[in-house]
């Protein structure tokens, strides 16, 4: 209607200055001059997301990537969130891709129980494919009040699944949580047989129970897989394992709330893996942590040449860039599909980088143009700026799909810097991403931080994420933004995944806090 209404006075006016064009006092139309300021502006997201999927309805849950060998693409099932959700709740759909830069919907492949079966509500599972009987297995959690089972279902297309109603895997009868026994994920060893591990409990202390199988059908308890001696409030989530070089691997989401995060182990041998935690002793050299608390419930799959990992980034209650953690501000449970590449490291440790295919996507390149800066410590040379001490440089607005790359040159360890966004000329809160100096001066961390006179600084419970300072002292960033999700990667070290409300069509300025960063190779591009 407002449109109409727009349009209609539009229409008006231009009959009235059309008829009076020799009057100088005719009325002008103007548009607001977009390129020329620099305020901010209070956008809201679009409802479709380009990059990081978003069904229309609704938001993605735990993904469960699969590649699929018959169609040569990457297919996540995930779990339907509804606000608020009915009765029976996260009914299985899913996506496909080839390469991450876009996906397409196949709509809800598992739908849920009735109320008074024990899949009222599903909950993560896993794909598997039996390429000898052609059949796509999914193992899944039914959920009820007071119970978790291990159930599954089988297709021939991957379309049409048929959930055995014959199948049921209950913990307590393992001597597990009755309560507590979800997430089945299936892997097979060098040897050949088929592992399953499902995260349970065992005495009220969080551990995941190991299965096997030689068929894919019938499995048999073989054990504790990995124990846990961390506390009762510690609990392997979401748990993927697979091989990649000469390493095998566990990840896993730490659903401890101080931490809530994706981590891993890592083993020589899979019995090395399997008693990383058997000792009441962090193993701090055979653990990691991929990305932040805006990255959650990852799991992996591999085309054979490269894995990627997809995690849920959550929305925020009331757009509120504060909520990040910290009670009783926690985000909200699910949100959008995020995806990374893992890397692979010489010795054997894991981060993040960025998918080609979500790069390729940004071709238009937009024309840098500074709209202010401090009144000191900031030199320019060829569109490369050195920043010294507490300076900062203000570029013209983003679009909502949004690539930034820059490389920053550090003069020292010490340097504090970082990139700001949602920020306008006359914002007294604006929010920023801060590389600091840690473990004196020996690591790097990166900080969420709410900047600005009346800014509140470290966010209190976002996490920050610490990696090694590069040799040369030089960054090299990649910033993709689509609506109000942003990932950032720096040397393949870094991936960091936030939710930032306010993003696009605002503002974003590179930033020095303590000594002195050049900055070069300056480009923004869009789609």
């Amino acid at each position: 209607m407002k449109t109409m209404i727009y349009t209609l006075a539009y229409a008006a006016l231009l009959g009235t200055t059309l008829g009076s064009c020799n009057d100088d006092n005719a009325p002008i139309l103007t548009q607001k001059d977009w390129d020329n300021t620099a305020t901010y502006f209070k956008p809201t997201d679009e409802n479709m997301f380009g990059t990081y999927y978003k069904p229309q309805l609704g938001y993605v849950g735990d993904p469960m990537p699969f590649y699929d060998p018959q169609a040569g693409d990457f297919k996540i099932m995930y779990l339907q969130e509804y606000r608020p959700n009915q009765t029976t709740y996260h009914p299985f759909w899913a996506v496909s891709t080839k390469n991450g830069g876009s996906y397409t919907s196949l709509g809800e492949l598992i739908p849920t129980g009735t109320e008074d079966e024990p899949d009222a509500a599903l909950g993560t599972g896993c794909i598997f494919y039996d390429e000898t009987n052609k059949v796509y297995y999914t193992y899944y959690t039914g959920h009820t009040a007071d119970t978790e089972v291990v159930m599954r279902a089988t297709s021939t297309d991957f379309k049409t699944w048929n959930k055995d109603r014959t199948f049921f895997l209950l913990g307590s009868n393992d001597g597990y949580s009755r309560k507590d026994f979800r997430d089945p994920f299936i892997f097979e060893s060098e040897s050949g047989k088929y592992h399953m591990i499902v995260s349970t409990k065992k005495d009220g202390i969080g551990v995941l129970a190991e299965y096997t199988s030689t068929d894919l059908k019938a499995w048999k308890h073989s054990g504790v897989f990995m124990p846990m001696h961390w506390g009762a409030d510690r609990f392997y989530e979401c748990t993927d394992v697979f091989k990649m070089g000469d390493w095998w691997y566990l990840v896993y989401s730490d659903q401890n709330a101080v931490s809530r995060k994706v981590c891993y182990f890592k083993g020589s041998t899979l019995e090395e893996l399997k008693q990383m935690t058997a000792a009441p002793t962090f193993p701090d050299n055979k653990e990691g942590v991929l990305d932040s608390r805006a990255f959650y419930a990852g799991k992996t799959a591999s085309n054979g040449t490269d894995r990627y990992i997809w995690g849920w980034c959550p929305t925020r209650a009331g757009n509120d860039n504060t909520a990040v953690g910290a009670a009783p501000a926690e985000p909200e449970w699910a949100g959008n599909l995020v995806m990374h590449k893992i890397i692979q490291h010489e010795d054997g440790t894991l981060s993040l980088g960025s998918v080609d295919g979500i790069l390729n996507k940004y071709t238009n390149n937009t024309t840098l143009k500074v709209m202010a800066q401090s009144e000191t410590g900031v030199a320019e040379s060829n569109d490369n700026y050195t920043l010294s001490g507490d300076a900062y440089v203000l570029f013209n607005r983003l679009n909502i799909h949004n690539k930034l790359t820059f490389t920053v040159t550090a003069s020292s360890n010490e340097d504090i810097f970082g990139i700001s966004l949602a920020r306008g000329t006359d914002s007294k809160k604006y929010y920023s991403l801060i590389i600091n100096p840690e473990d004196n001066n020996s690591n790097r961390k990166i900080n969420f931080e709410q900047k600005g006179k009346e800014g509140m600084g470290f966010i209190a419970g976002i996490d920050s994420y610490k990696f090694p300072v590069p040799a040369d002292n030089i960054y090299h960033v990649t910033i993709c933004t689509d609506n109000s999700v942003c990932t950032v990667y720096i040397n393949d070290n870094v991936a960091y995944t936030n939710r930032i409300y306010g993003i696009q069509k605002n503002c974003w300025s590179l930033d020095s806090y303590e000594g002195s960063i050049q900055v070069s190779n300056i480009k923004v591009s869009y789609y």
